[in-house]
């Protein structure tokens, strides 16, 4: 990335910090019910709390085993080495969210260490890869927030806190400066995000907090053949793809302003953090941060080392479901779907899984991707029901398509078959099929009998010479009539067919 600055060579660098809030049921080092899993999303400020999350004396804390699995999975995804030996470490600040004025993290022994993972540098189909190095993933618990507005939406004259998130598994992500354009580190995102959703270790909402970005972010300044550094800013708490995008763009032009103004360059002491203003699409100071040594970090005394067994890391590699971007390449190269089709199916891992269960009964692929996208996703929107969960199975969707490729229903019976399949799950497409008489006629006999009757009728008359005349059009017209007489049963493919043949004659 360049800007157009007279006798400057600049260069974007940028690395990433991402906190992903595990959904166990409970915290990280308590019995506490954990906002982030789907029974608690909604739950009043301030009720998923304990002595051990509000920071009381005495209290100790205890691992989630859960979330050490869920942190393992996400390492294996990102090719991450995992740690044999890893332990908990304190690191000491203050702030109002954060009751035990320090958080429990892990500083020298991370559970994930280095690794990498290729992702696409745009969102192009043919886009080229770029590998992205993973510095380490570890794991801690997450502070509580504060608001400047009241529940409802109303002006308060200073903050409140509520404390439901402190204490939530958090698996803090850190990569290598390896992303030299906003795109790329969006597409990380994105990849990231689809990873933990499939691998199922978060719902990644990112409106809720899910997932958050900050990304650091200082330029490269080449002059008259000397090089500088920028003091790296690190933007806090991104909440969506295009404050990403918008935040590192606009730093990248800050910093080269501020460089040319002051010539300040990268040193201790020099590193802010800062917020991003979506209504402006600017980037505010809030502080100079903190360097590592000012966190006083030092192994928790509470809490004893991790000895992880190989054998459950080699159990839960065995366990990962094919990830989100190999399964888009398989999806265009093997099934041949394109890109509109790809990113429906993958948008939600229920419906990716709901998908392959119908491959597995032996549906054709576009076969599959029609029905699930046209009646599944016309469905969900009436019901405000995920796809999912609508009460179809794999079997019915199976059993729709081959009645429809059989030609004994056509696609208006097919949507009615769908929704009769979710409202009664215990039965077959077929049975209900039959029974709500969506099956089409194709019985030459009893459709030559209502053909003759709509030739017959004089109101027919126009359509008949318009077809004779070579407007295959008119035949609707005759259609409608068929229809009316078979009470929609009629097959239109052959009915068509012997309109035709009659008029020939």
């Amino acid at each position: 990335m360049t800007a157009a600055y007279p006798n400057l060579k600049t260069r974007l660098m940028v690395g990433m910090e991402i906190h992903v809030e595990l959904s166990t049921r409970t915290k990280m080092f308590t019995s506490a019910p954990n906002v982030a899993h789907p029974d608690y999303h909604d739950a009043s400020p301030n009720t998923l709390l304990n002595p051990v999350v509000i920071g009381m004396p005495g209290t100790l804390p205890v691992i989630n085993e859960e979330a050490v699995r869920m942190s393992i999975q996400i390492g294996l995804a990102l090719g991450c080495k995992i740690a044999s030996f890893t332990k908990w470490d304190r690191k000491s600040y203050y702030y109002p969210d954060l009751p035990k004025n320090y958080q429990i993290s892990q500083y020298d022994l991370p559970l994930c260490g280095p690794g990498e993972i290729e992702i696409p540098v745009s969102d192009e189909p043919d886009a080229p890869m770029k590998k992205i190095r993973i510095l380490r993933a570890h794991l801690e618990e997450d502070a509580g927030k504060l608001m400047h507005e009241a529940p409802g939406g109303g002006k308060i004259d200073h903050s409140i806190v509520d404390l439901n998130r402190a204490g939530t598994p958090l698996l803090e992500i850190v990569t290598e400066p390896d992303f030299d354009t906003p795109q790329q580190a969006v597409m990380f995102g994105q990849v990231l995000r689809d990873i933990c959703r499939h691998v199922g270790v978060s719902e990644g909402i990112m409106q809720k907090g899910h997932i958050r970005f900050e990304p650091n972010i200082n330029v490269i300044i080449e002059k008259e053949g000397v090089e500088y550094r920028t003091p790296i800013a690190e933007i806090k708490n991104l909440n969506s793809f295009r404050a990403v995008h918008g935040s590192i763009a606009y730093e990248y032009e800050r910093q080269i302003e501020a460089w040319l103004k002051t010539g300040q360059v990268m040193d201790a002491r020099t590193k802010s953090t800062r917020g991003w203003d979506d209504n402006k699409n600017v980037t505010t100071l809030q502080r100079v941060k903190e360097d590592e040594d000012e966190y006083r970090y030092f192994p928790d005394p509470d809490l004893v080392p991790l000895n992880v067994d190989p054998a459950l890391v080699e159990a839960l590699r065995h366990q990962q479901p094919e990830l989100p971007l190999a399964r888009r390449v398989r999806y265009r190269d093997e099934l041949g779907l394109n890109t509109r089709q790809i990113d429906a199916l993958i948008a939600e891992p229920g419906i990716t899984q709901m998908f392959e269960a119908v491959l597995a009964e032996g549906t054709a692929p576009q076969r599959a991707v029609s029905i699930l996208l046209n009646y599944g996703s016309k469905r969900a929107n009436e019901t405000g029901c995920p796809l999912q969960q609508l009460g179809i199975t794999a079997k019915h969707i199976h059993e729709i398509a081959a009645l429809s490729d059989a030609d004994k229903i056509g696609s208006s019976a097919a949507a009615d078959l769908f929704n009769l399949c979710c409202d009664h799950p215990d039965q077959t497409a077929a049975d209900l099929a039959n029974k709500h008489k969506l099956l089409q006629v194709s019985d030459d006999g009893a459709l030559e009998g209502f053909v003759d009757q709509v030739l017959a009728n004089p109101k027919s008359a126009k359509a008949i010479e318009d077809i004779r005349n070579g407007k295959d059009k008119a035949i609707g017209a005759l259609m409608g009539q068929i229809m009316q007489l078979s009470k929609g049963q009629a097959n239109p493919k052959r009915v068509t067919e012997l309109i035709k043949q009659k008029l020939q004659n």
